[in-house]
């Protein structure tokens, strides 16, 4: 331990210095849009600060976990008759935290990545009128994210789960007076909400049959066959239907791409460490209950796989830099998915930590491309190697980490997902292979039309600053951080080193896992075969983008005219936008909400005017006969109407 342990204020501290920054930026230097950047920076960089104090206790720490004492926030009892009717237990929900290995990588990621992206906003947003407004959101959705990691009761979790979507929505819709943004905002929201439906099922089933939301007590209840295999499964796949949300898996990857609508730095953000790892996160810190139930733990494998590959397909096409790195995430992603998914723990954890600083470096190199041409489309670009070295040689380190070329991070942490593929199902690994030959070219198709040839043109920018005409260097700000992430892209990898496997992230995740759970920690041996392989997959893959981008020697073009149908269906994304809008929502639910409301309207609405006035009819014609004109029949009532009084007093007063 280098730092003596860490308090526990320090470690909320961690949580509540970015919200210090939402209340400051958005209430009392609103007028001073410098002064919010700079509050934001200092609050998160403090923040970072404290998550590396945190990370050095937890390494050192019995268990490399820590526990802090839960506070009551609400409790109802058992003799609440709103409970005795549901049937359900006492509810009591505590905020407290644990901070193991698992949440101390998170902490730093999180707080390291939002960093470097709030020091490169202070250039990439310079101008926007929105500029103090666009602080406060990122603090917000910081926050968010660090409180979903250190919670230890997963209805906290998702509190913050929800939050995070809030920020989401508010940083990709920031531009709102684009309809395209405000479009892409409410895409996001709702379609993530479609997996949190999921997410909240399964914290009301877990309540119900266990009687906690702690989730230390989740994951031993499931490990020691407490809860029915039938509610496990229930539960697991209810949280993965969170996780599918969030993460962006198919069906529900739609949103992904078209938050490419927010600021690119909010998409760094996003891509790197927050929203999407959300997911990933949630079943890595749930996976002792995935454990338990061999169903669950195949529909996660699977759907990342085809995830992996359904994904990486688009990204060979579309021609957007930023969506080909949206689209690259979404395949990423997967293969966290799928490594979760056969048993690769380690691995999938290990692939989330160093893809969030090599996703972070391109996006953030994207925005700098953008800065100086105005033009996220590749195709308007070219030949910027030599008017932007730095942006240049720093997208070049992400794209060959991405790529998965050694010896940069994503060489090591993808070889680990092979790995456990090829021990665990080997059609499995077949199509991670095959995602390895995809990624590489699609990546360095990127790197070959942006940076080599002739520059093409550009458009005005998205964002307040000034557009030259000529591409330009990005200024110290904005380069800084490029430079800072290039670092971990390049070296992140050694963390897990194969020879390190005894004091690697395998050592450190044993807190976040119940001892029953431990399985999950193997350490497969490194297998070189493996690595050679996919090394000259991804050579290939480079290999055959050079030879269309750059060498020219095969024709794009000719290469779409041969698969001309398949192109067309994959640059059209495989018409998923068309199926969920035309089909799903359009006929689906405004059919059935139409559906509905002219029943309401026929049956009830009008039913009750015409009911109203046929009823009024109906007792007219009923009461007509004591209107008969009759003396004698008036004498009668009246009589009538006297005696049933005289024999109710004599009731009343007998008692």
């Amino acid at each position: 331990m280098l730092l003596p342990a860490v308090p526990e204020g320090v470690v909320w501290a961690i949580l509540l210095l970015p919200v210090a920054s939402l209340l400051i930026t958005g209430f009392i230097t609103k007028p001073y849009p410098r002064m919010s950047g700079y509050v934001t920076i200092a609050a998160i960089g403090a923040a970072f600060a404290f998550a590396l104090w945190t990370l050095d206790t937890v390494i050192d720490a019995d268990g490399h976990a820590l526990a802090f004492g839960s506070y009551e926030w609400l409790s109802v009892s058992t003799t609440n008759p709103v409970l005795q009717q549901l049937g359900g237990p006492s509810l009591s929900i505590d905020v407290g935290l644990r901070i193991d290995g698992l949440s101390a990588i998170m902490l730093v990621v999180v707080t390291s990545v939002s960093l470097l992206v709030q020091v490169y906003s202070q250039g990439y947003m310079e101008g926007d009128t929105g500029y103090s407004r666009y602080f406060a959101w990122m603090s917000l959705f910081t926050a968010a994210m660090l409180g979903l990691v250190m919670m230890d009761s997963i209805l906290m979790v998702y509190f913050f789960w929800e939050l995070v979507g809030l920020g989401s929505y508010l940083l990709i819709g920031f531009w709102f007076h684009k309809k395209s943004a405000a479009d892409a905002a409410k895409k996001a929201f709702l379609t993530t909400r479609l997996g949190d439906v999921g997410f909240l099922l399964a914290i009301l089933l877990i309540w119900t049959k266990a009687d906690t939301f702690n989730i230390p007590l989740i994951q031993q209840m499931a490990q020691d066959h407490q809860l029915s295999d039938a509610v496990i499964t229930l539960f697991a796949l209810g949280i993965f239907a969170g996780a599918v949300g969030k993460s962006a898996q198919f069906p529900l990857h739609v949103w992904l791409p078209d938050a490419m609508e927010g600021p690119t730095p909010v998409s760094a953000l996003i891509h790197a460490a927050t929203m999407v790892a959300a997911g990933v996160y949630l079943v890595a810190r749930m996976y002792p209950v995935f454990q338990v139930s061999e169903e669950a733990l195949k529909t996660v494998a699977y759907i990342g796989g085809f995830t992996a590959i359904f994904a990486a397909s688009i990204g060979i096409v579309v021609t957007d830099i930023k969506r080909v790195l949206a689209y690259s995430t979404i395949s990423q992603l997967g293969y966290m998915m799928l490594a979760l998914g056969v048993g690769g723990y380690v691995a999938a954890i290990f692939h989330l930590f160093t893809h969030a600083f090599f996703k972070a470096l391109l996006f953030l190199g994207s925005g700098s491309v953008n800065h100086a041409t105005g033009t996220f489309d590749m195709r308007k670009m070219g030949g910027l190697r030599k008017h932007m070295p730095i942006t240049y040689a720093t997208f070049l380190v992400g794209s060959l980490s991405l790529a998965g070329i050694a010896p940069f991070a994503g060489f090591w942490s993808k070889d680990e997902i092979l790995g456990a593929a090829w021990a665990d199902d080997k059609i499995l690994f077949a199509l991670a292979m095959a995602v390895v030959f995809m990624t590489a070219f699609y990546t360095f198709r990127a790197i070959f039309m942006t940076f080599e040839g002739e520059y093409r043109g550009g458009e005005p920018p998205e964002h307040g600053a000034a557009h030259h005409g000529k591409p330009h260097e990005s200024p110290m700000v904005m380069a800084l951080p490029l430079l800072i992430l290039a670092v971990p892209a390049m070296l992140a990898g050694f963390v897990n080193f194969p020879s390190n496997s005894t004091a690697g992230l395998a050592h450190l995740l044993e807190g976040a896992l119940p001892h029953s759970a431990e399985e999950a920690l193997r350490h497969e041996s490194f297998n070189w075969g493996i690595a050679i392989s996919s090394s000259a997959l991804a050579l290939g893959g480079i290999g055959l983008a050079y030879a269309v981008y750059q060498a020219k020697v095969i024709s794009s073009e000719s290469l779409q005219k041969v698969f001309g149908p398949v192109h067309t269906l994959v640059s059209r994304k495989y018409y998923m936008d068309e199926l969920y809008e035309d089909v799903i929502v359009r006929r689906g639910l405004y059919g059935f909400v139409c559906a509905v409301g002219q029943w309401f309207d026929t049956n009830i609405v009008d039913g009750a005017v015409n009911g109203a006035g046929t009823v009024t009819r109906r007792v007219g014609d009923g009461l007509r006969w004591v209107q008969s004109g009759s003396v004698q029949a008036y004498g009668s009532v009246g009589f009538a109407g006297l005696v049933i009084a005289a024999f109710l007093m004599l009731v009343l007063l007998e008692r």
